[in-house]
């Protein structure tokens, strides 16, 4: 979902699209940065014991959130682009999802730097200079 948020923006500040649709914009998320995340899993790997460990932010964004922000950071008000499409609702989904990482903090020395609206600056950031890459054929970028 994220991604489709900023790619969305990128697509709507470059004139390539118009709207952008979603399901519920009122379920929270705890947004975390994967490279960060990639260094609390090789401190796990280098702990004594092994164990569990939850790696998370501790803070809560509601989808609204994270879609205002990331036009935001465009410049553009995500009112006038954003509408809601109950096909885009999921059965299952979980109203909230956050994460206590205290015992990373705590065993690893691991806690996130990176928080939702940094988060969103760097996604959106990334995806208005990959599209415009795209669109200027400086490169071509491969997605899976």
């Amino acid at each position: 979902m994220t991604r489709k948020v900023t790619r969305a923006v990128a697509r709507i500040k470059a004139g390539l699209q118009d709207k952008l649709f979603m399901g519920n914009l009122d379920a929270v998320r705890d947004w975390g940065y994967a490279p960060e995340y990639v260094e609390g899993m090789w401190r796990m790997l280098q702990a004594s014991e092994p164990t569990d460990y939850v790696l998370a932010t501790n803070t809560a964004y509601s989808v609204k959130d994270f879609v205002r922000l990331s036009f935001e950071h465009a410049g553009l008000d995500w009112e006038n682009h954003v509408e809601y499409d109950k096909r885009y609702e999921r059965p299952s989904e979980v109203d909230a999802l956050v994460g206590d990482y205290t015992k990373a903090k705590t065993i690893l020395g691991w806690e996130p730097k990176v928080h939702t609206p940094e988060l969103v600056k760097i996604m959106v950031d990334a995806d208005i200079q990959a599209l415009d890459d795209q669109l200027s054929g400086r490169s071509v970028r491969v997605d899976s």
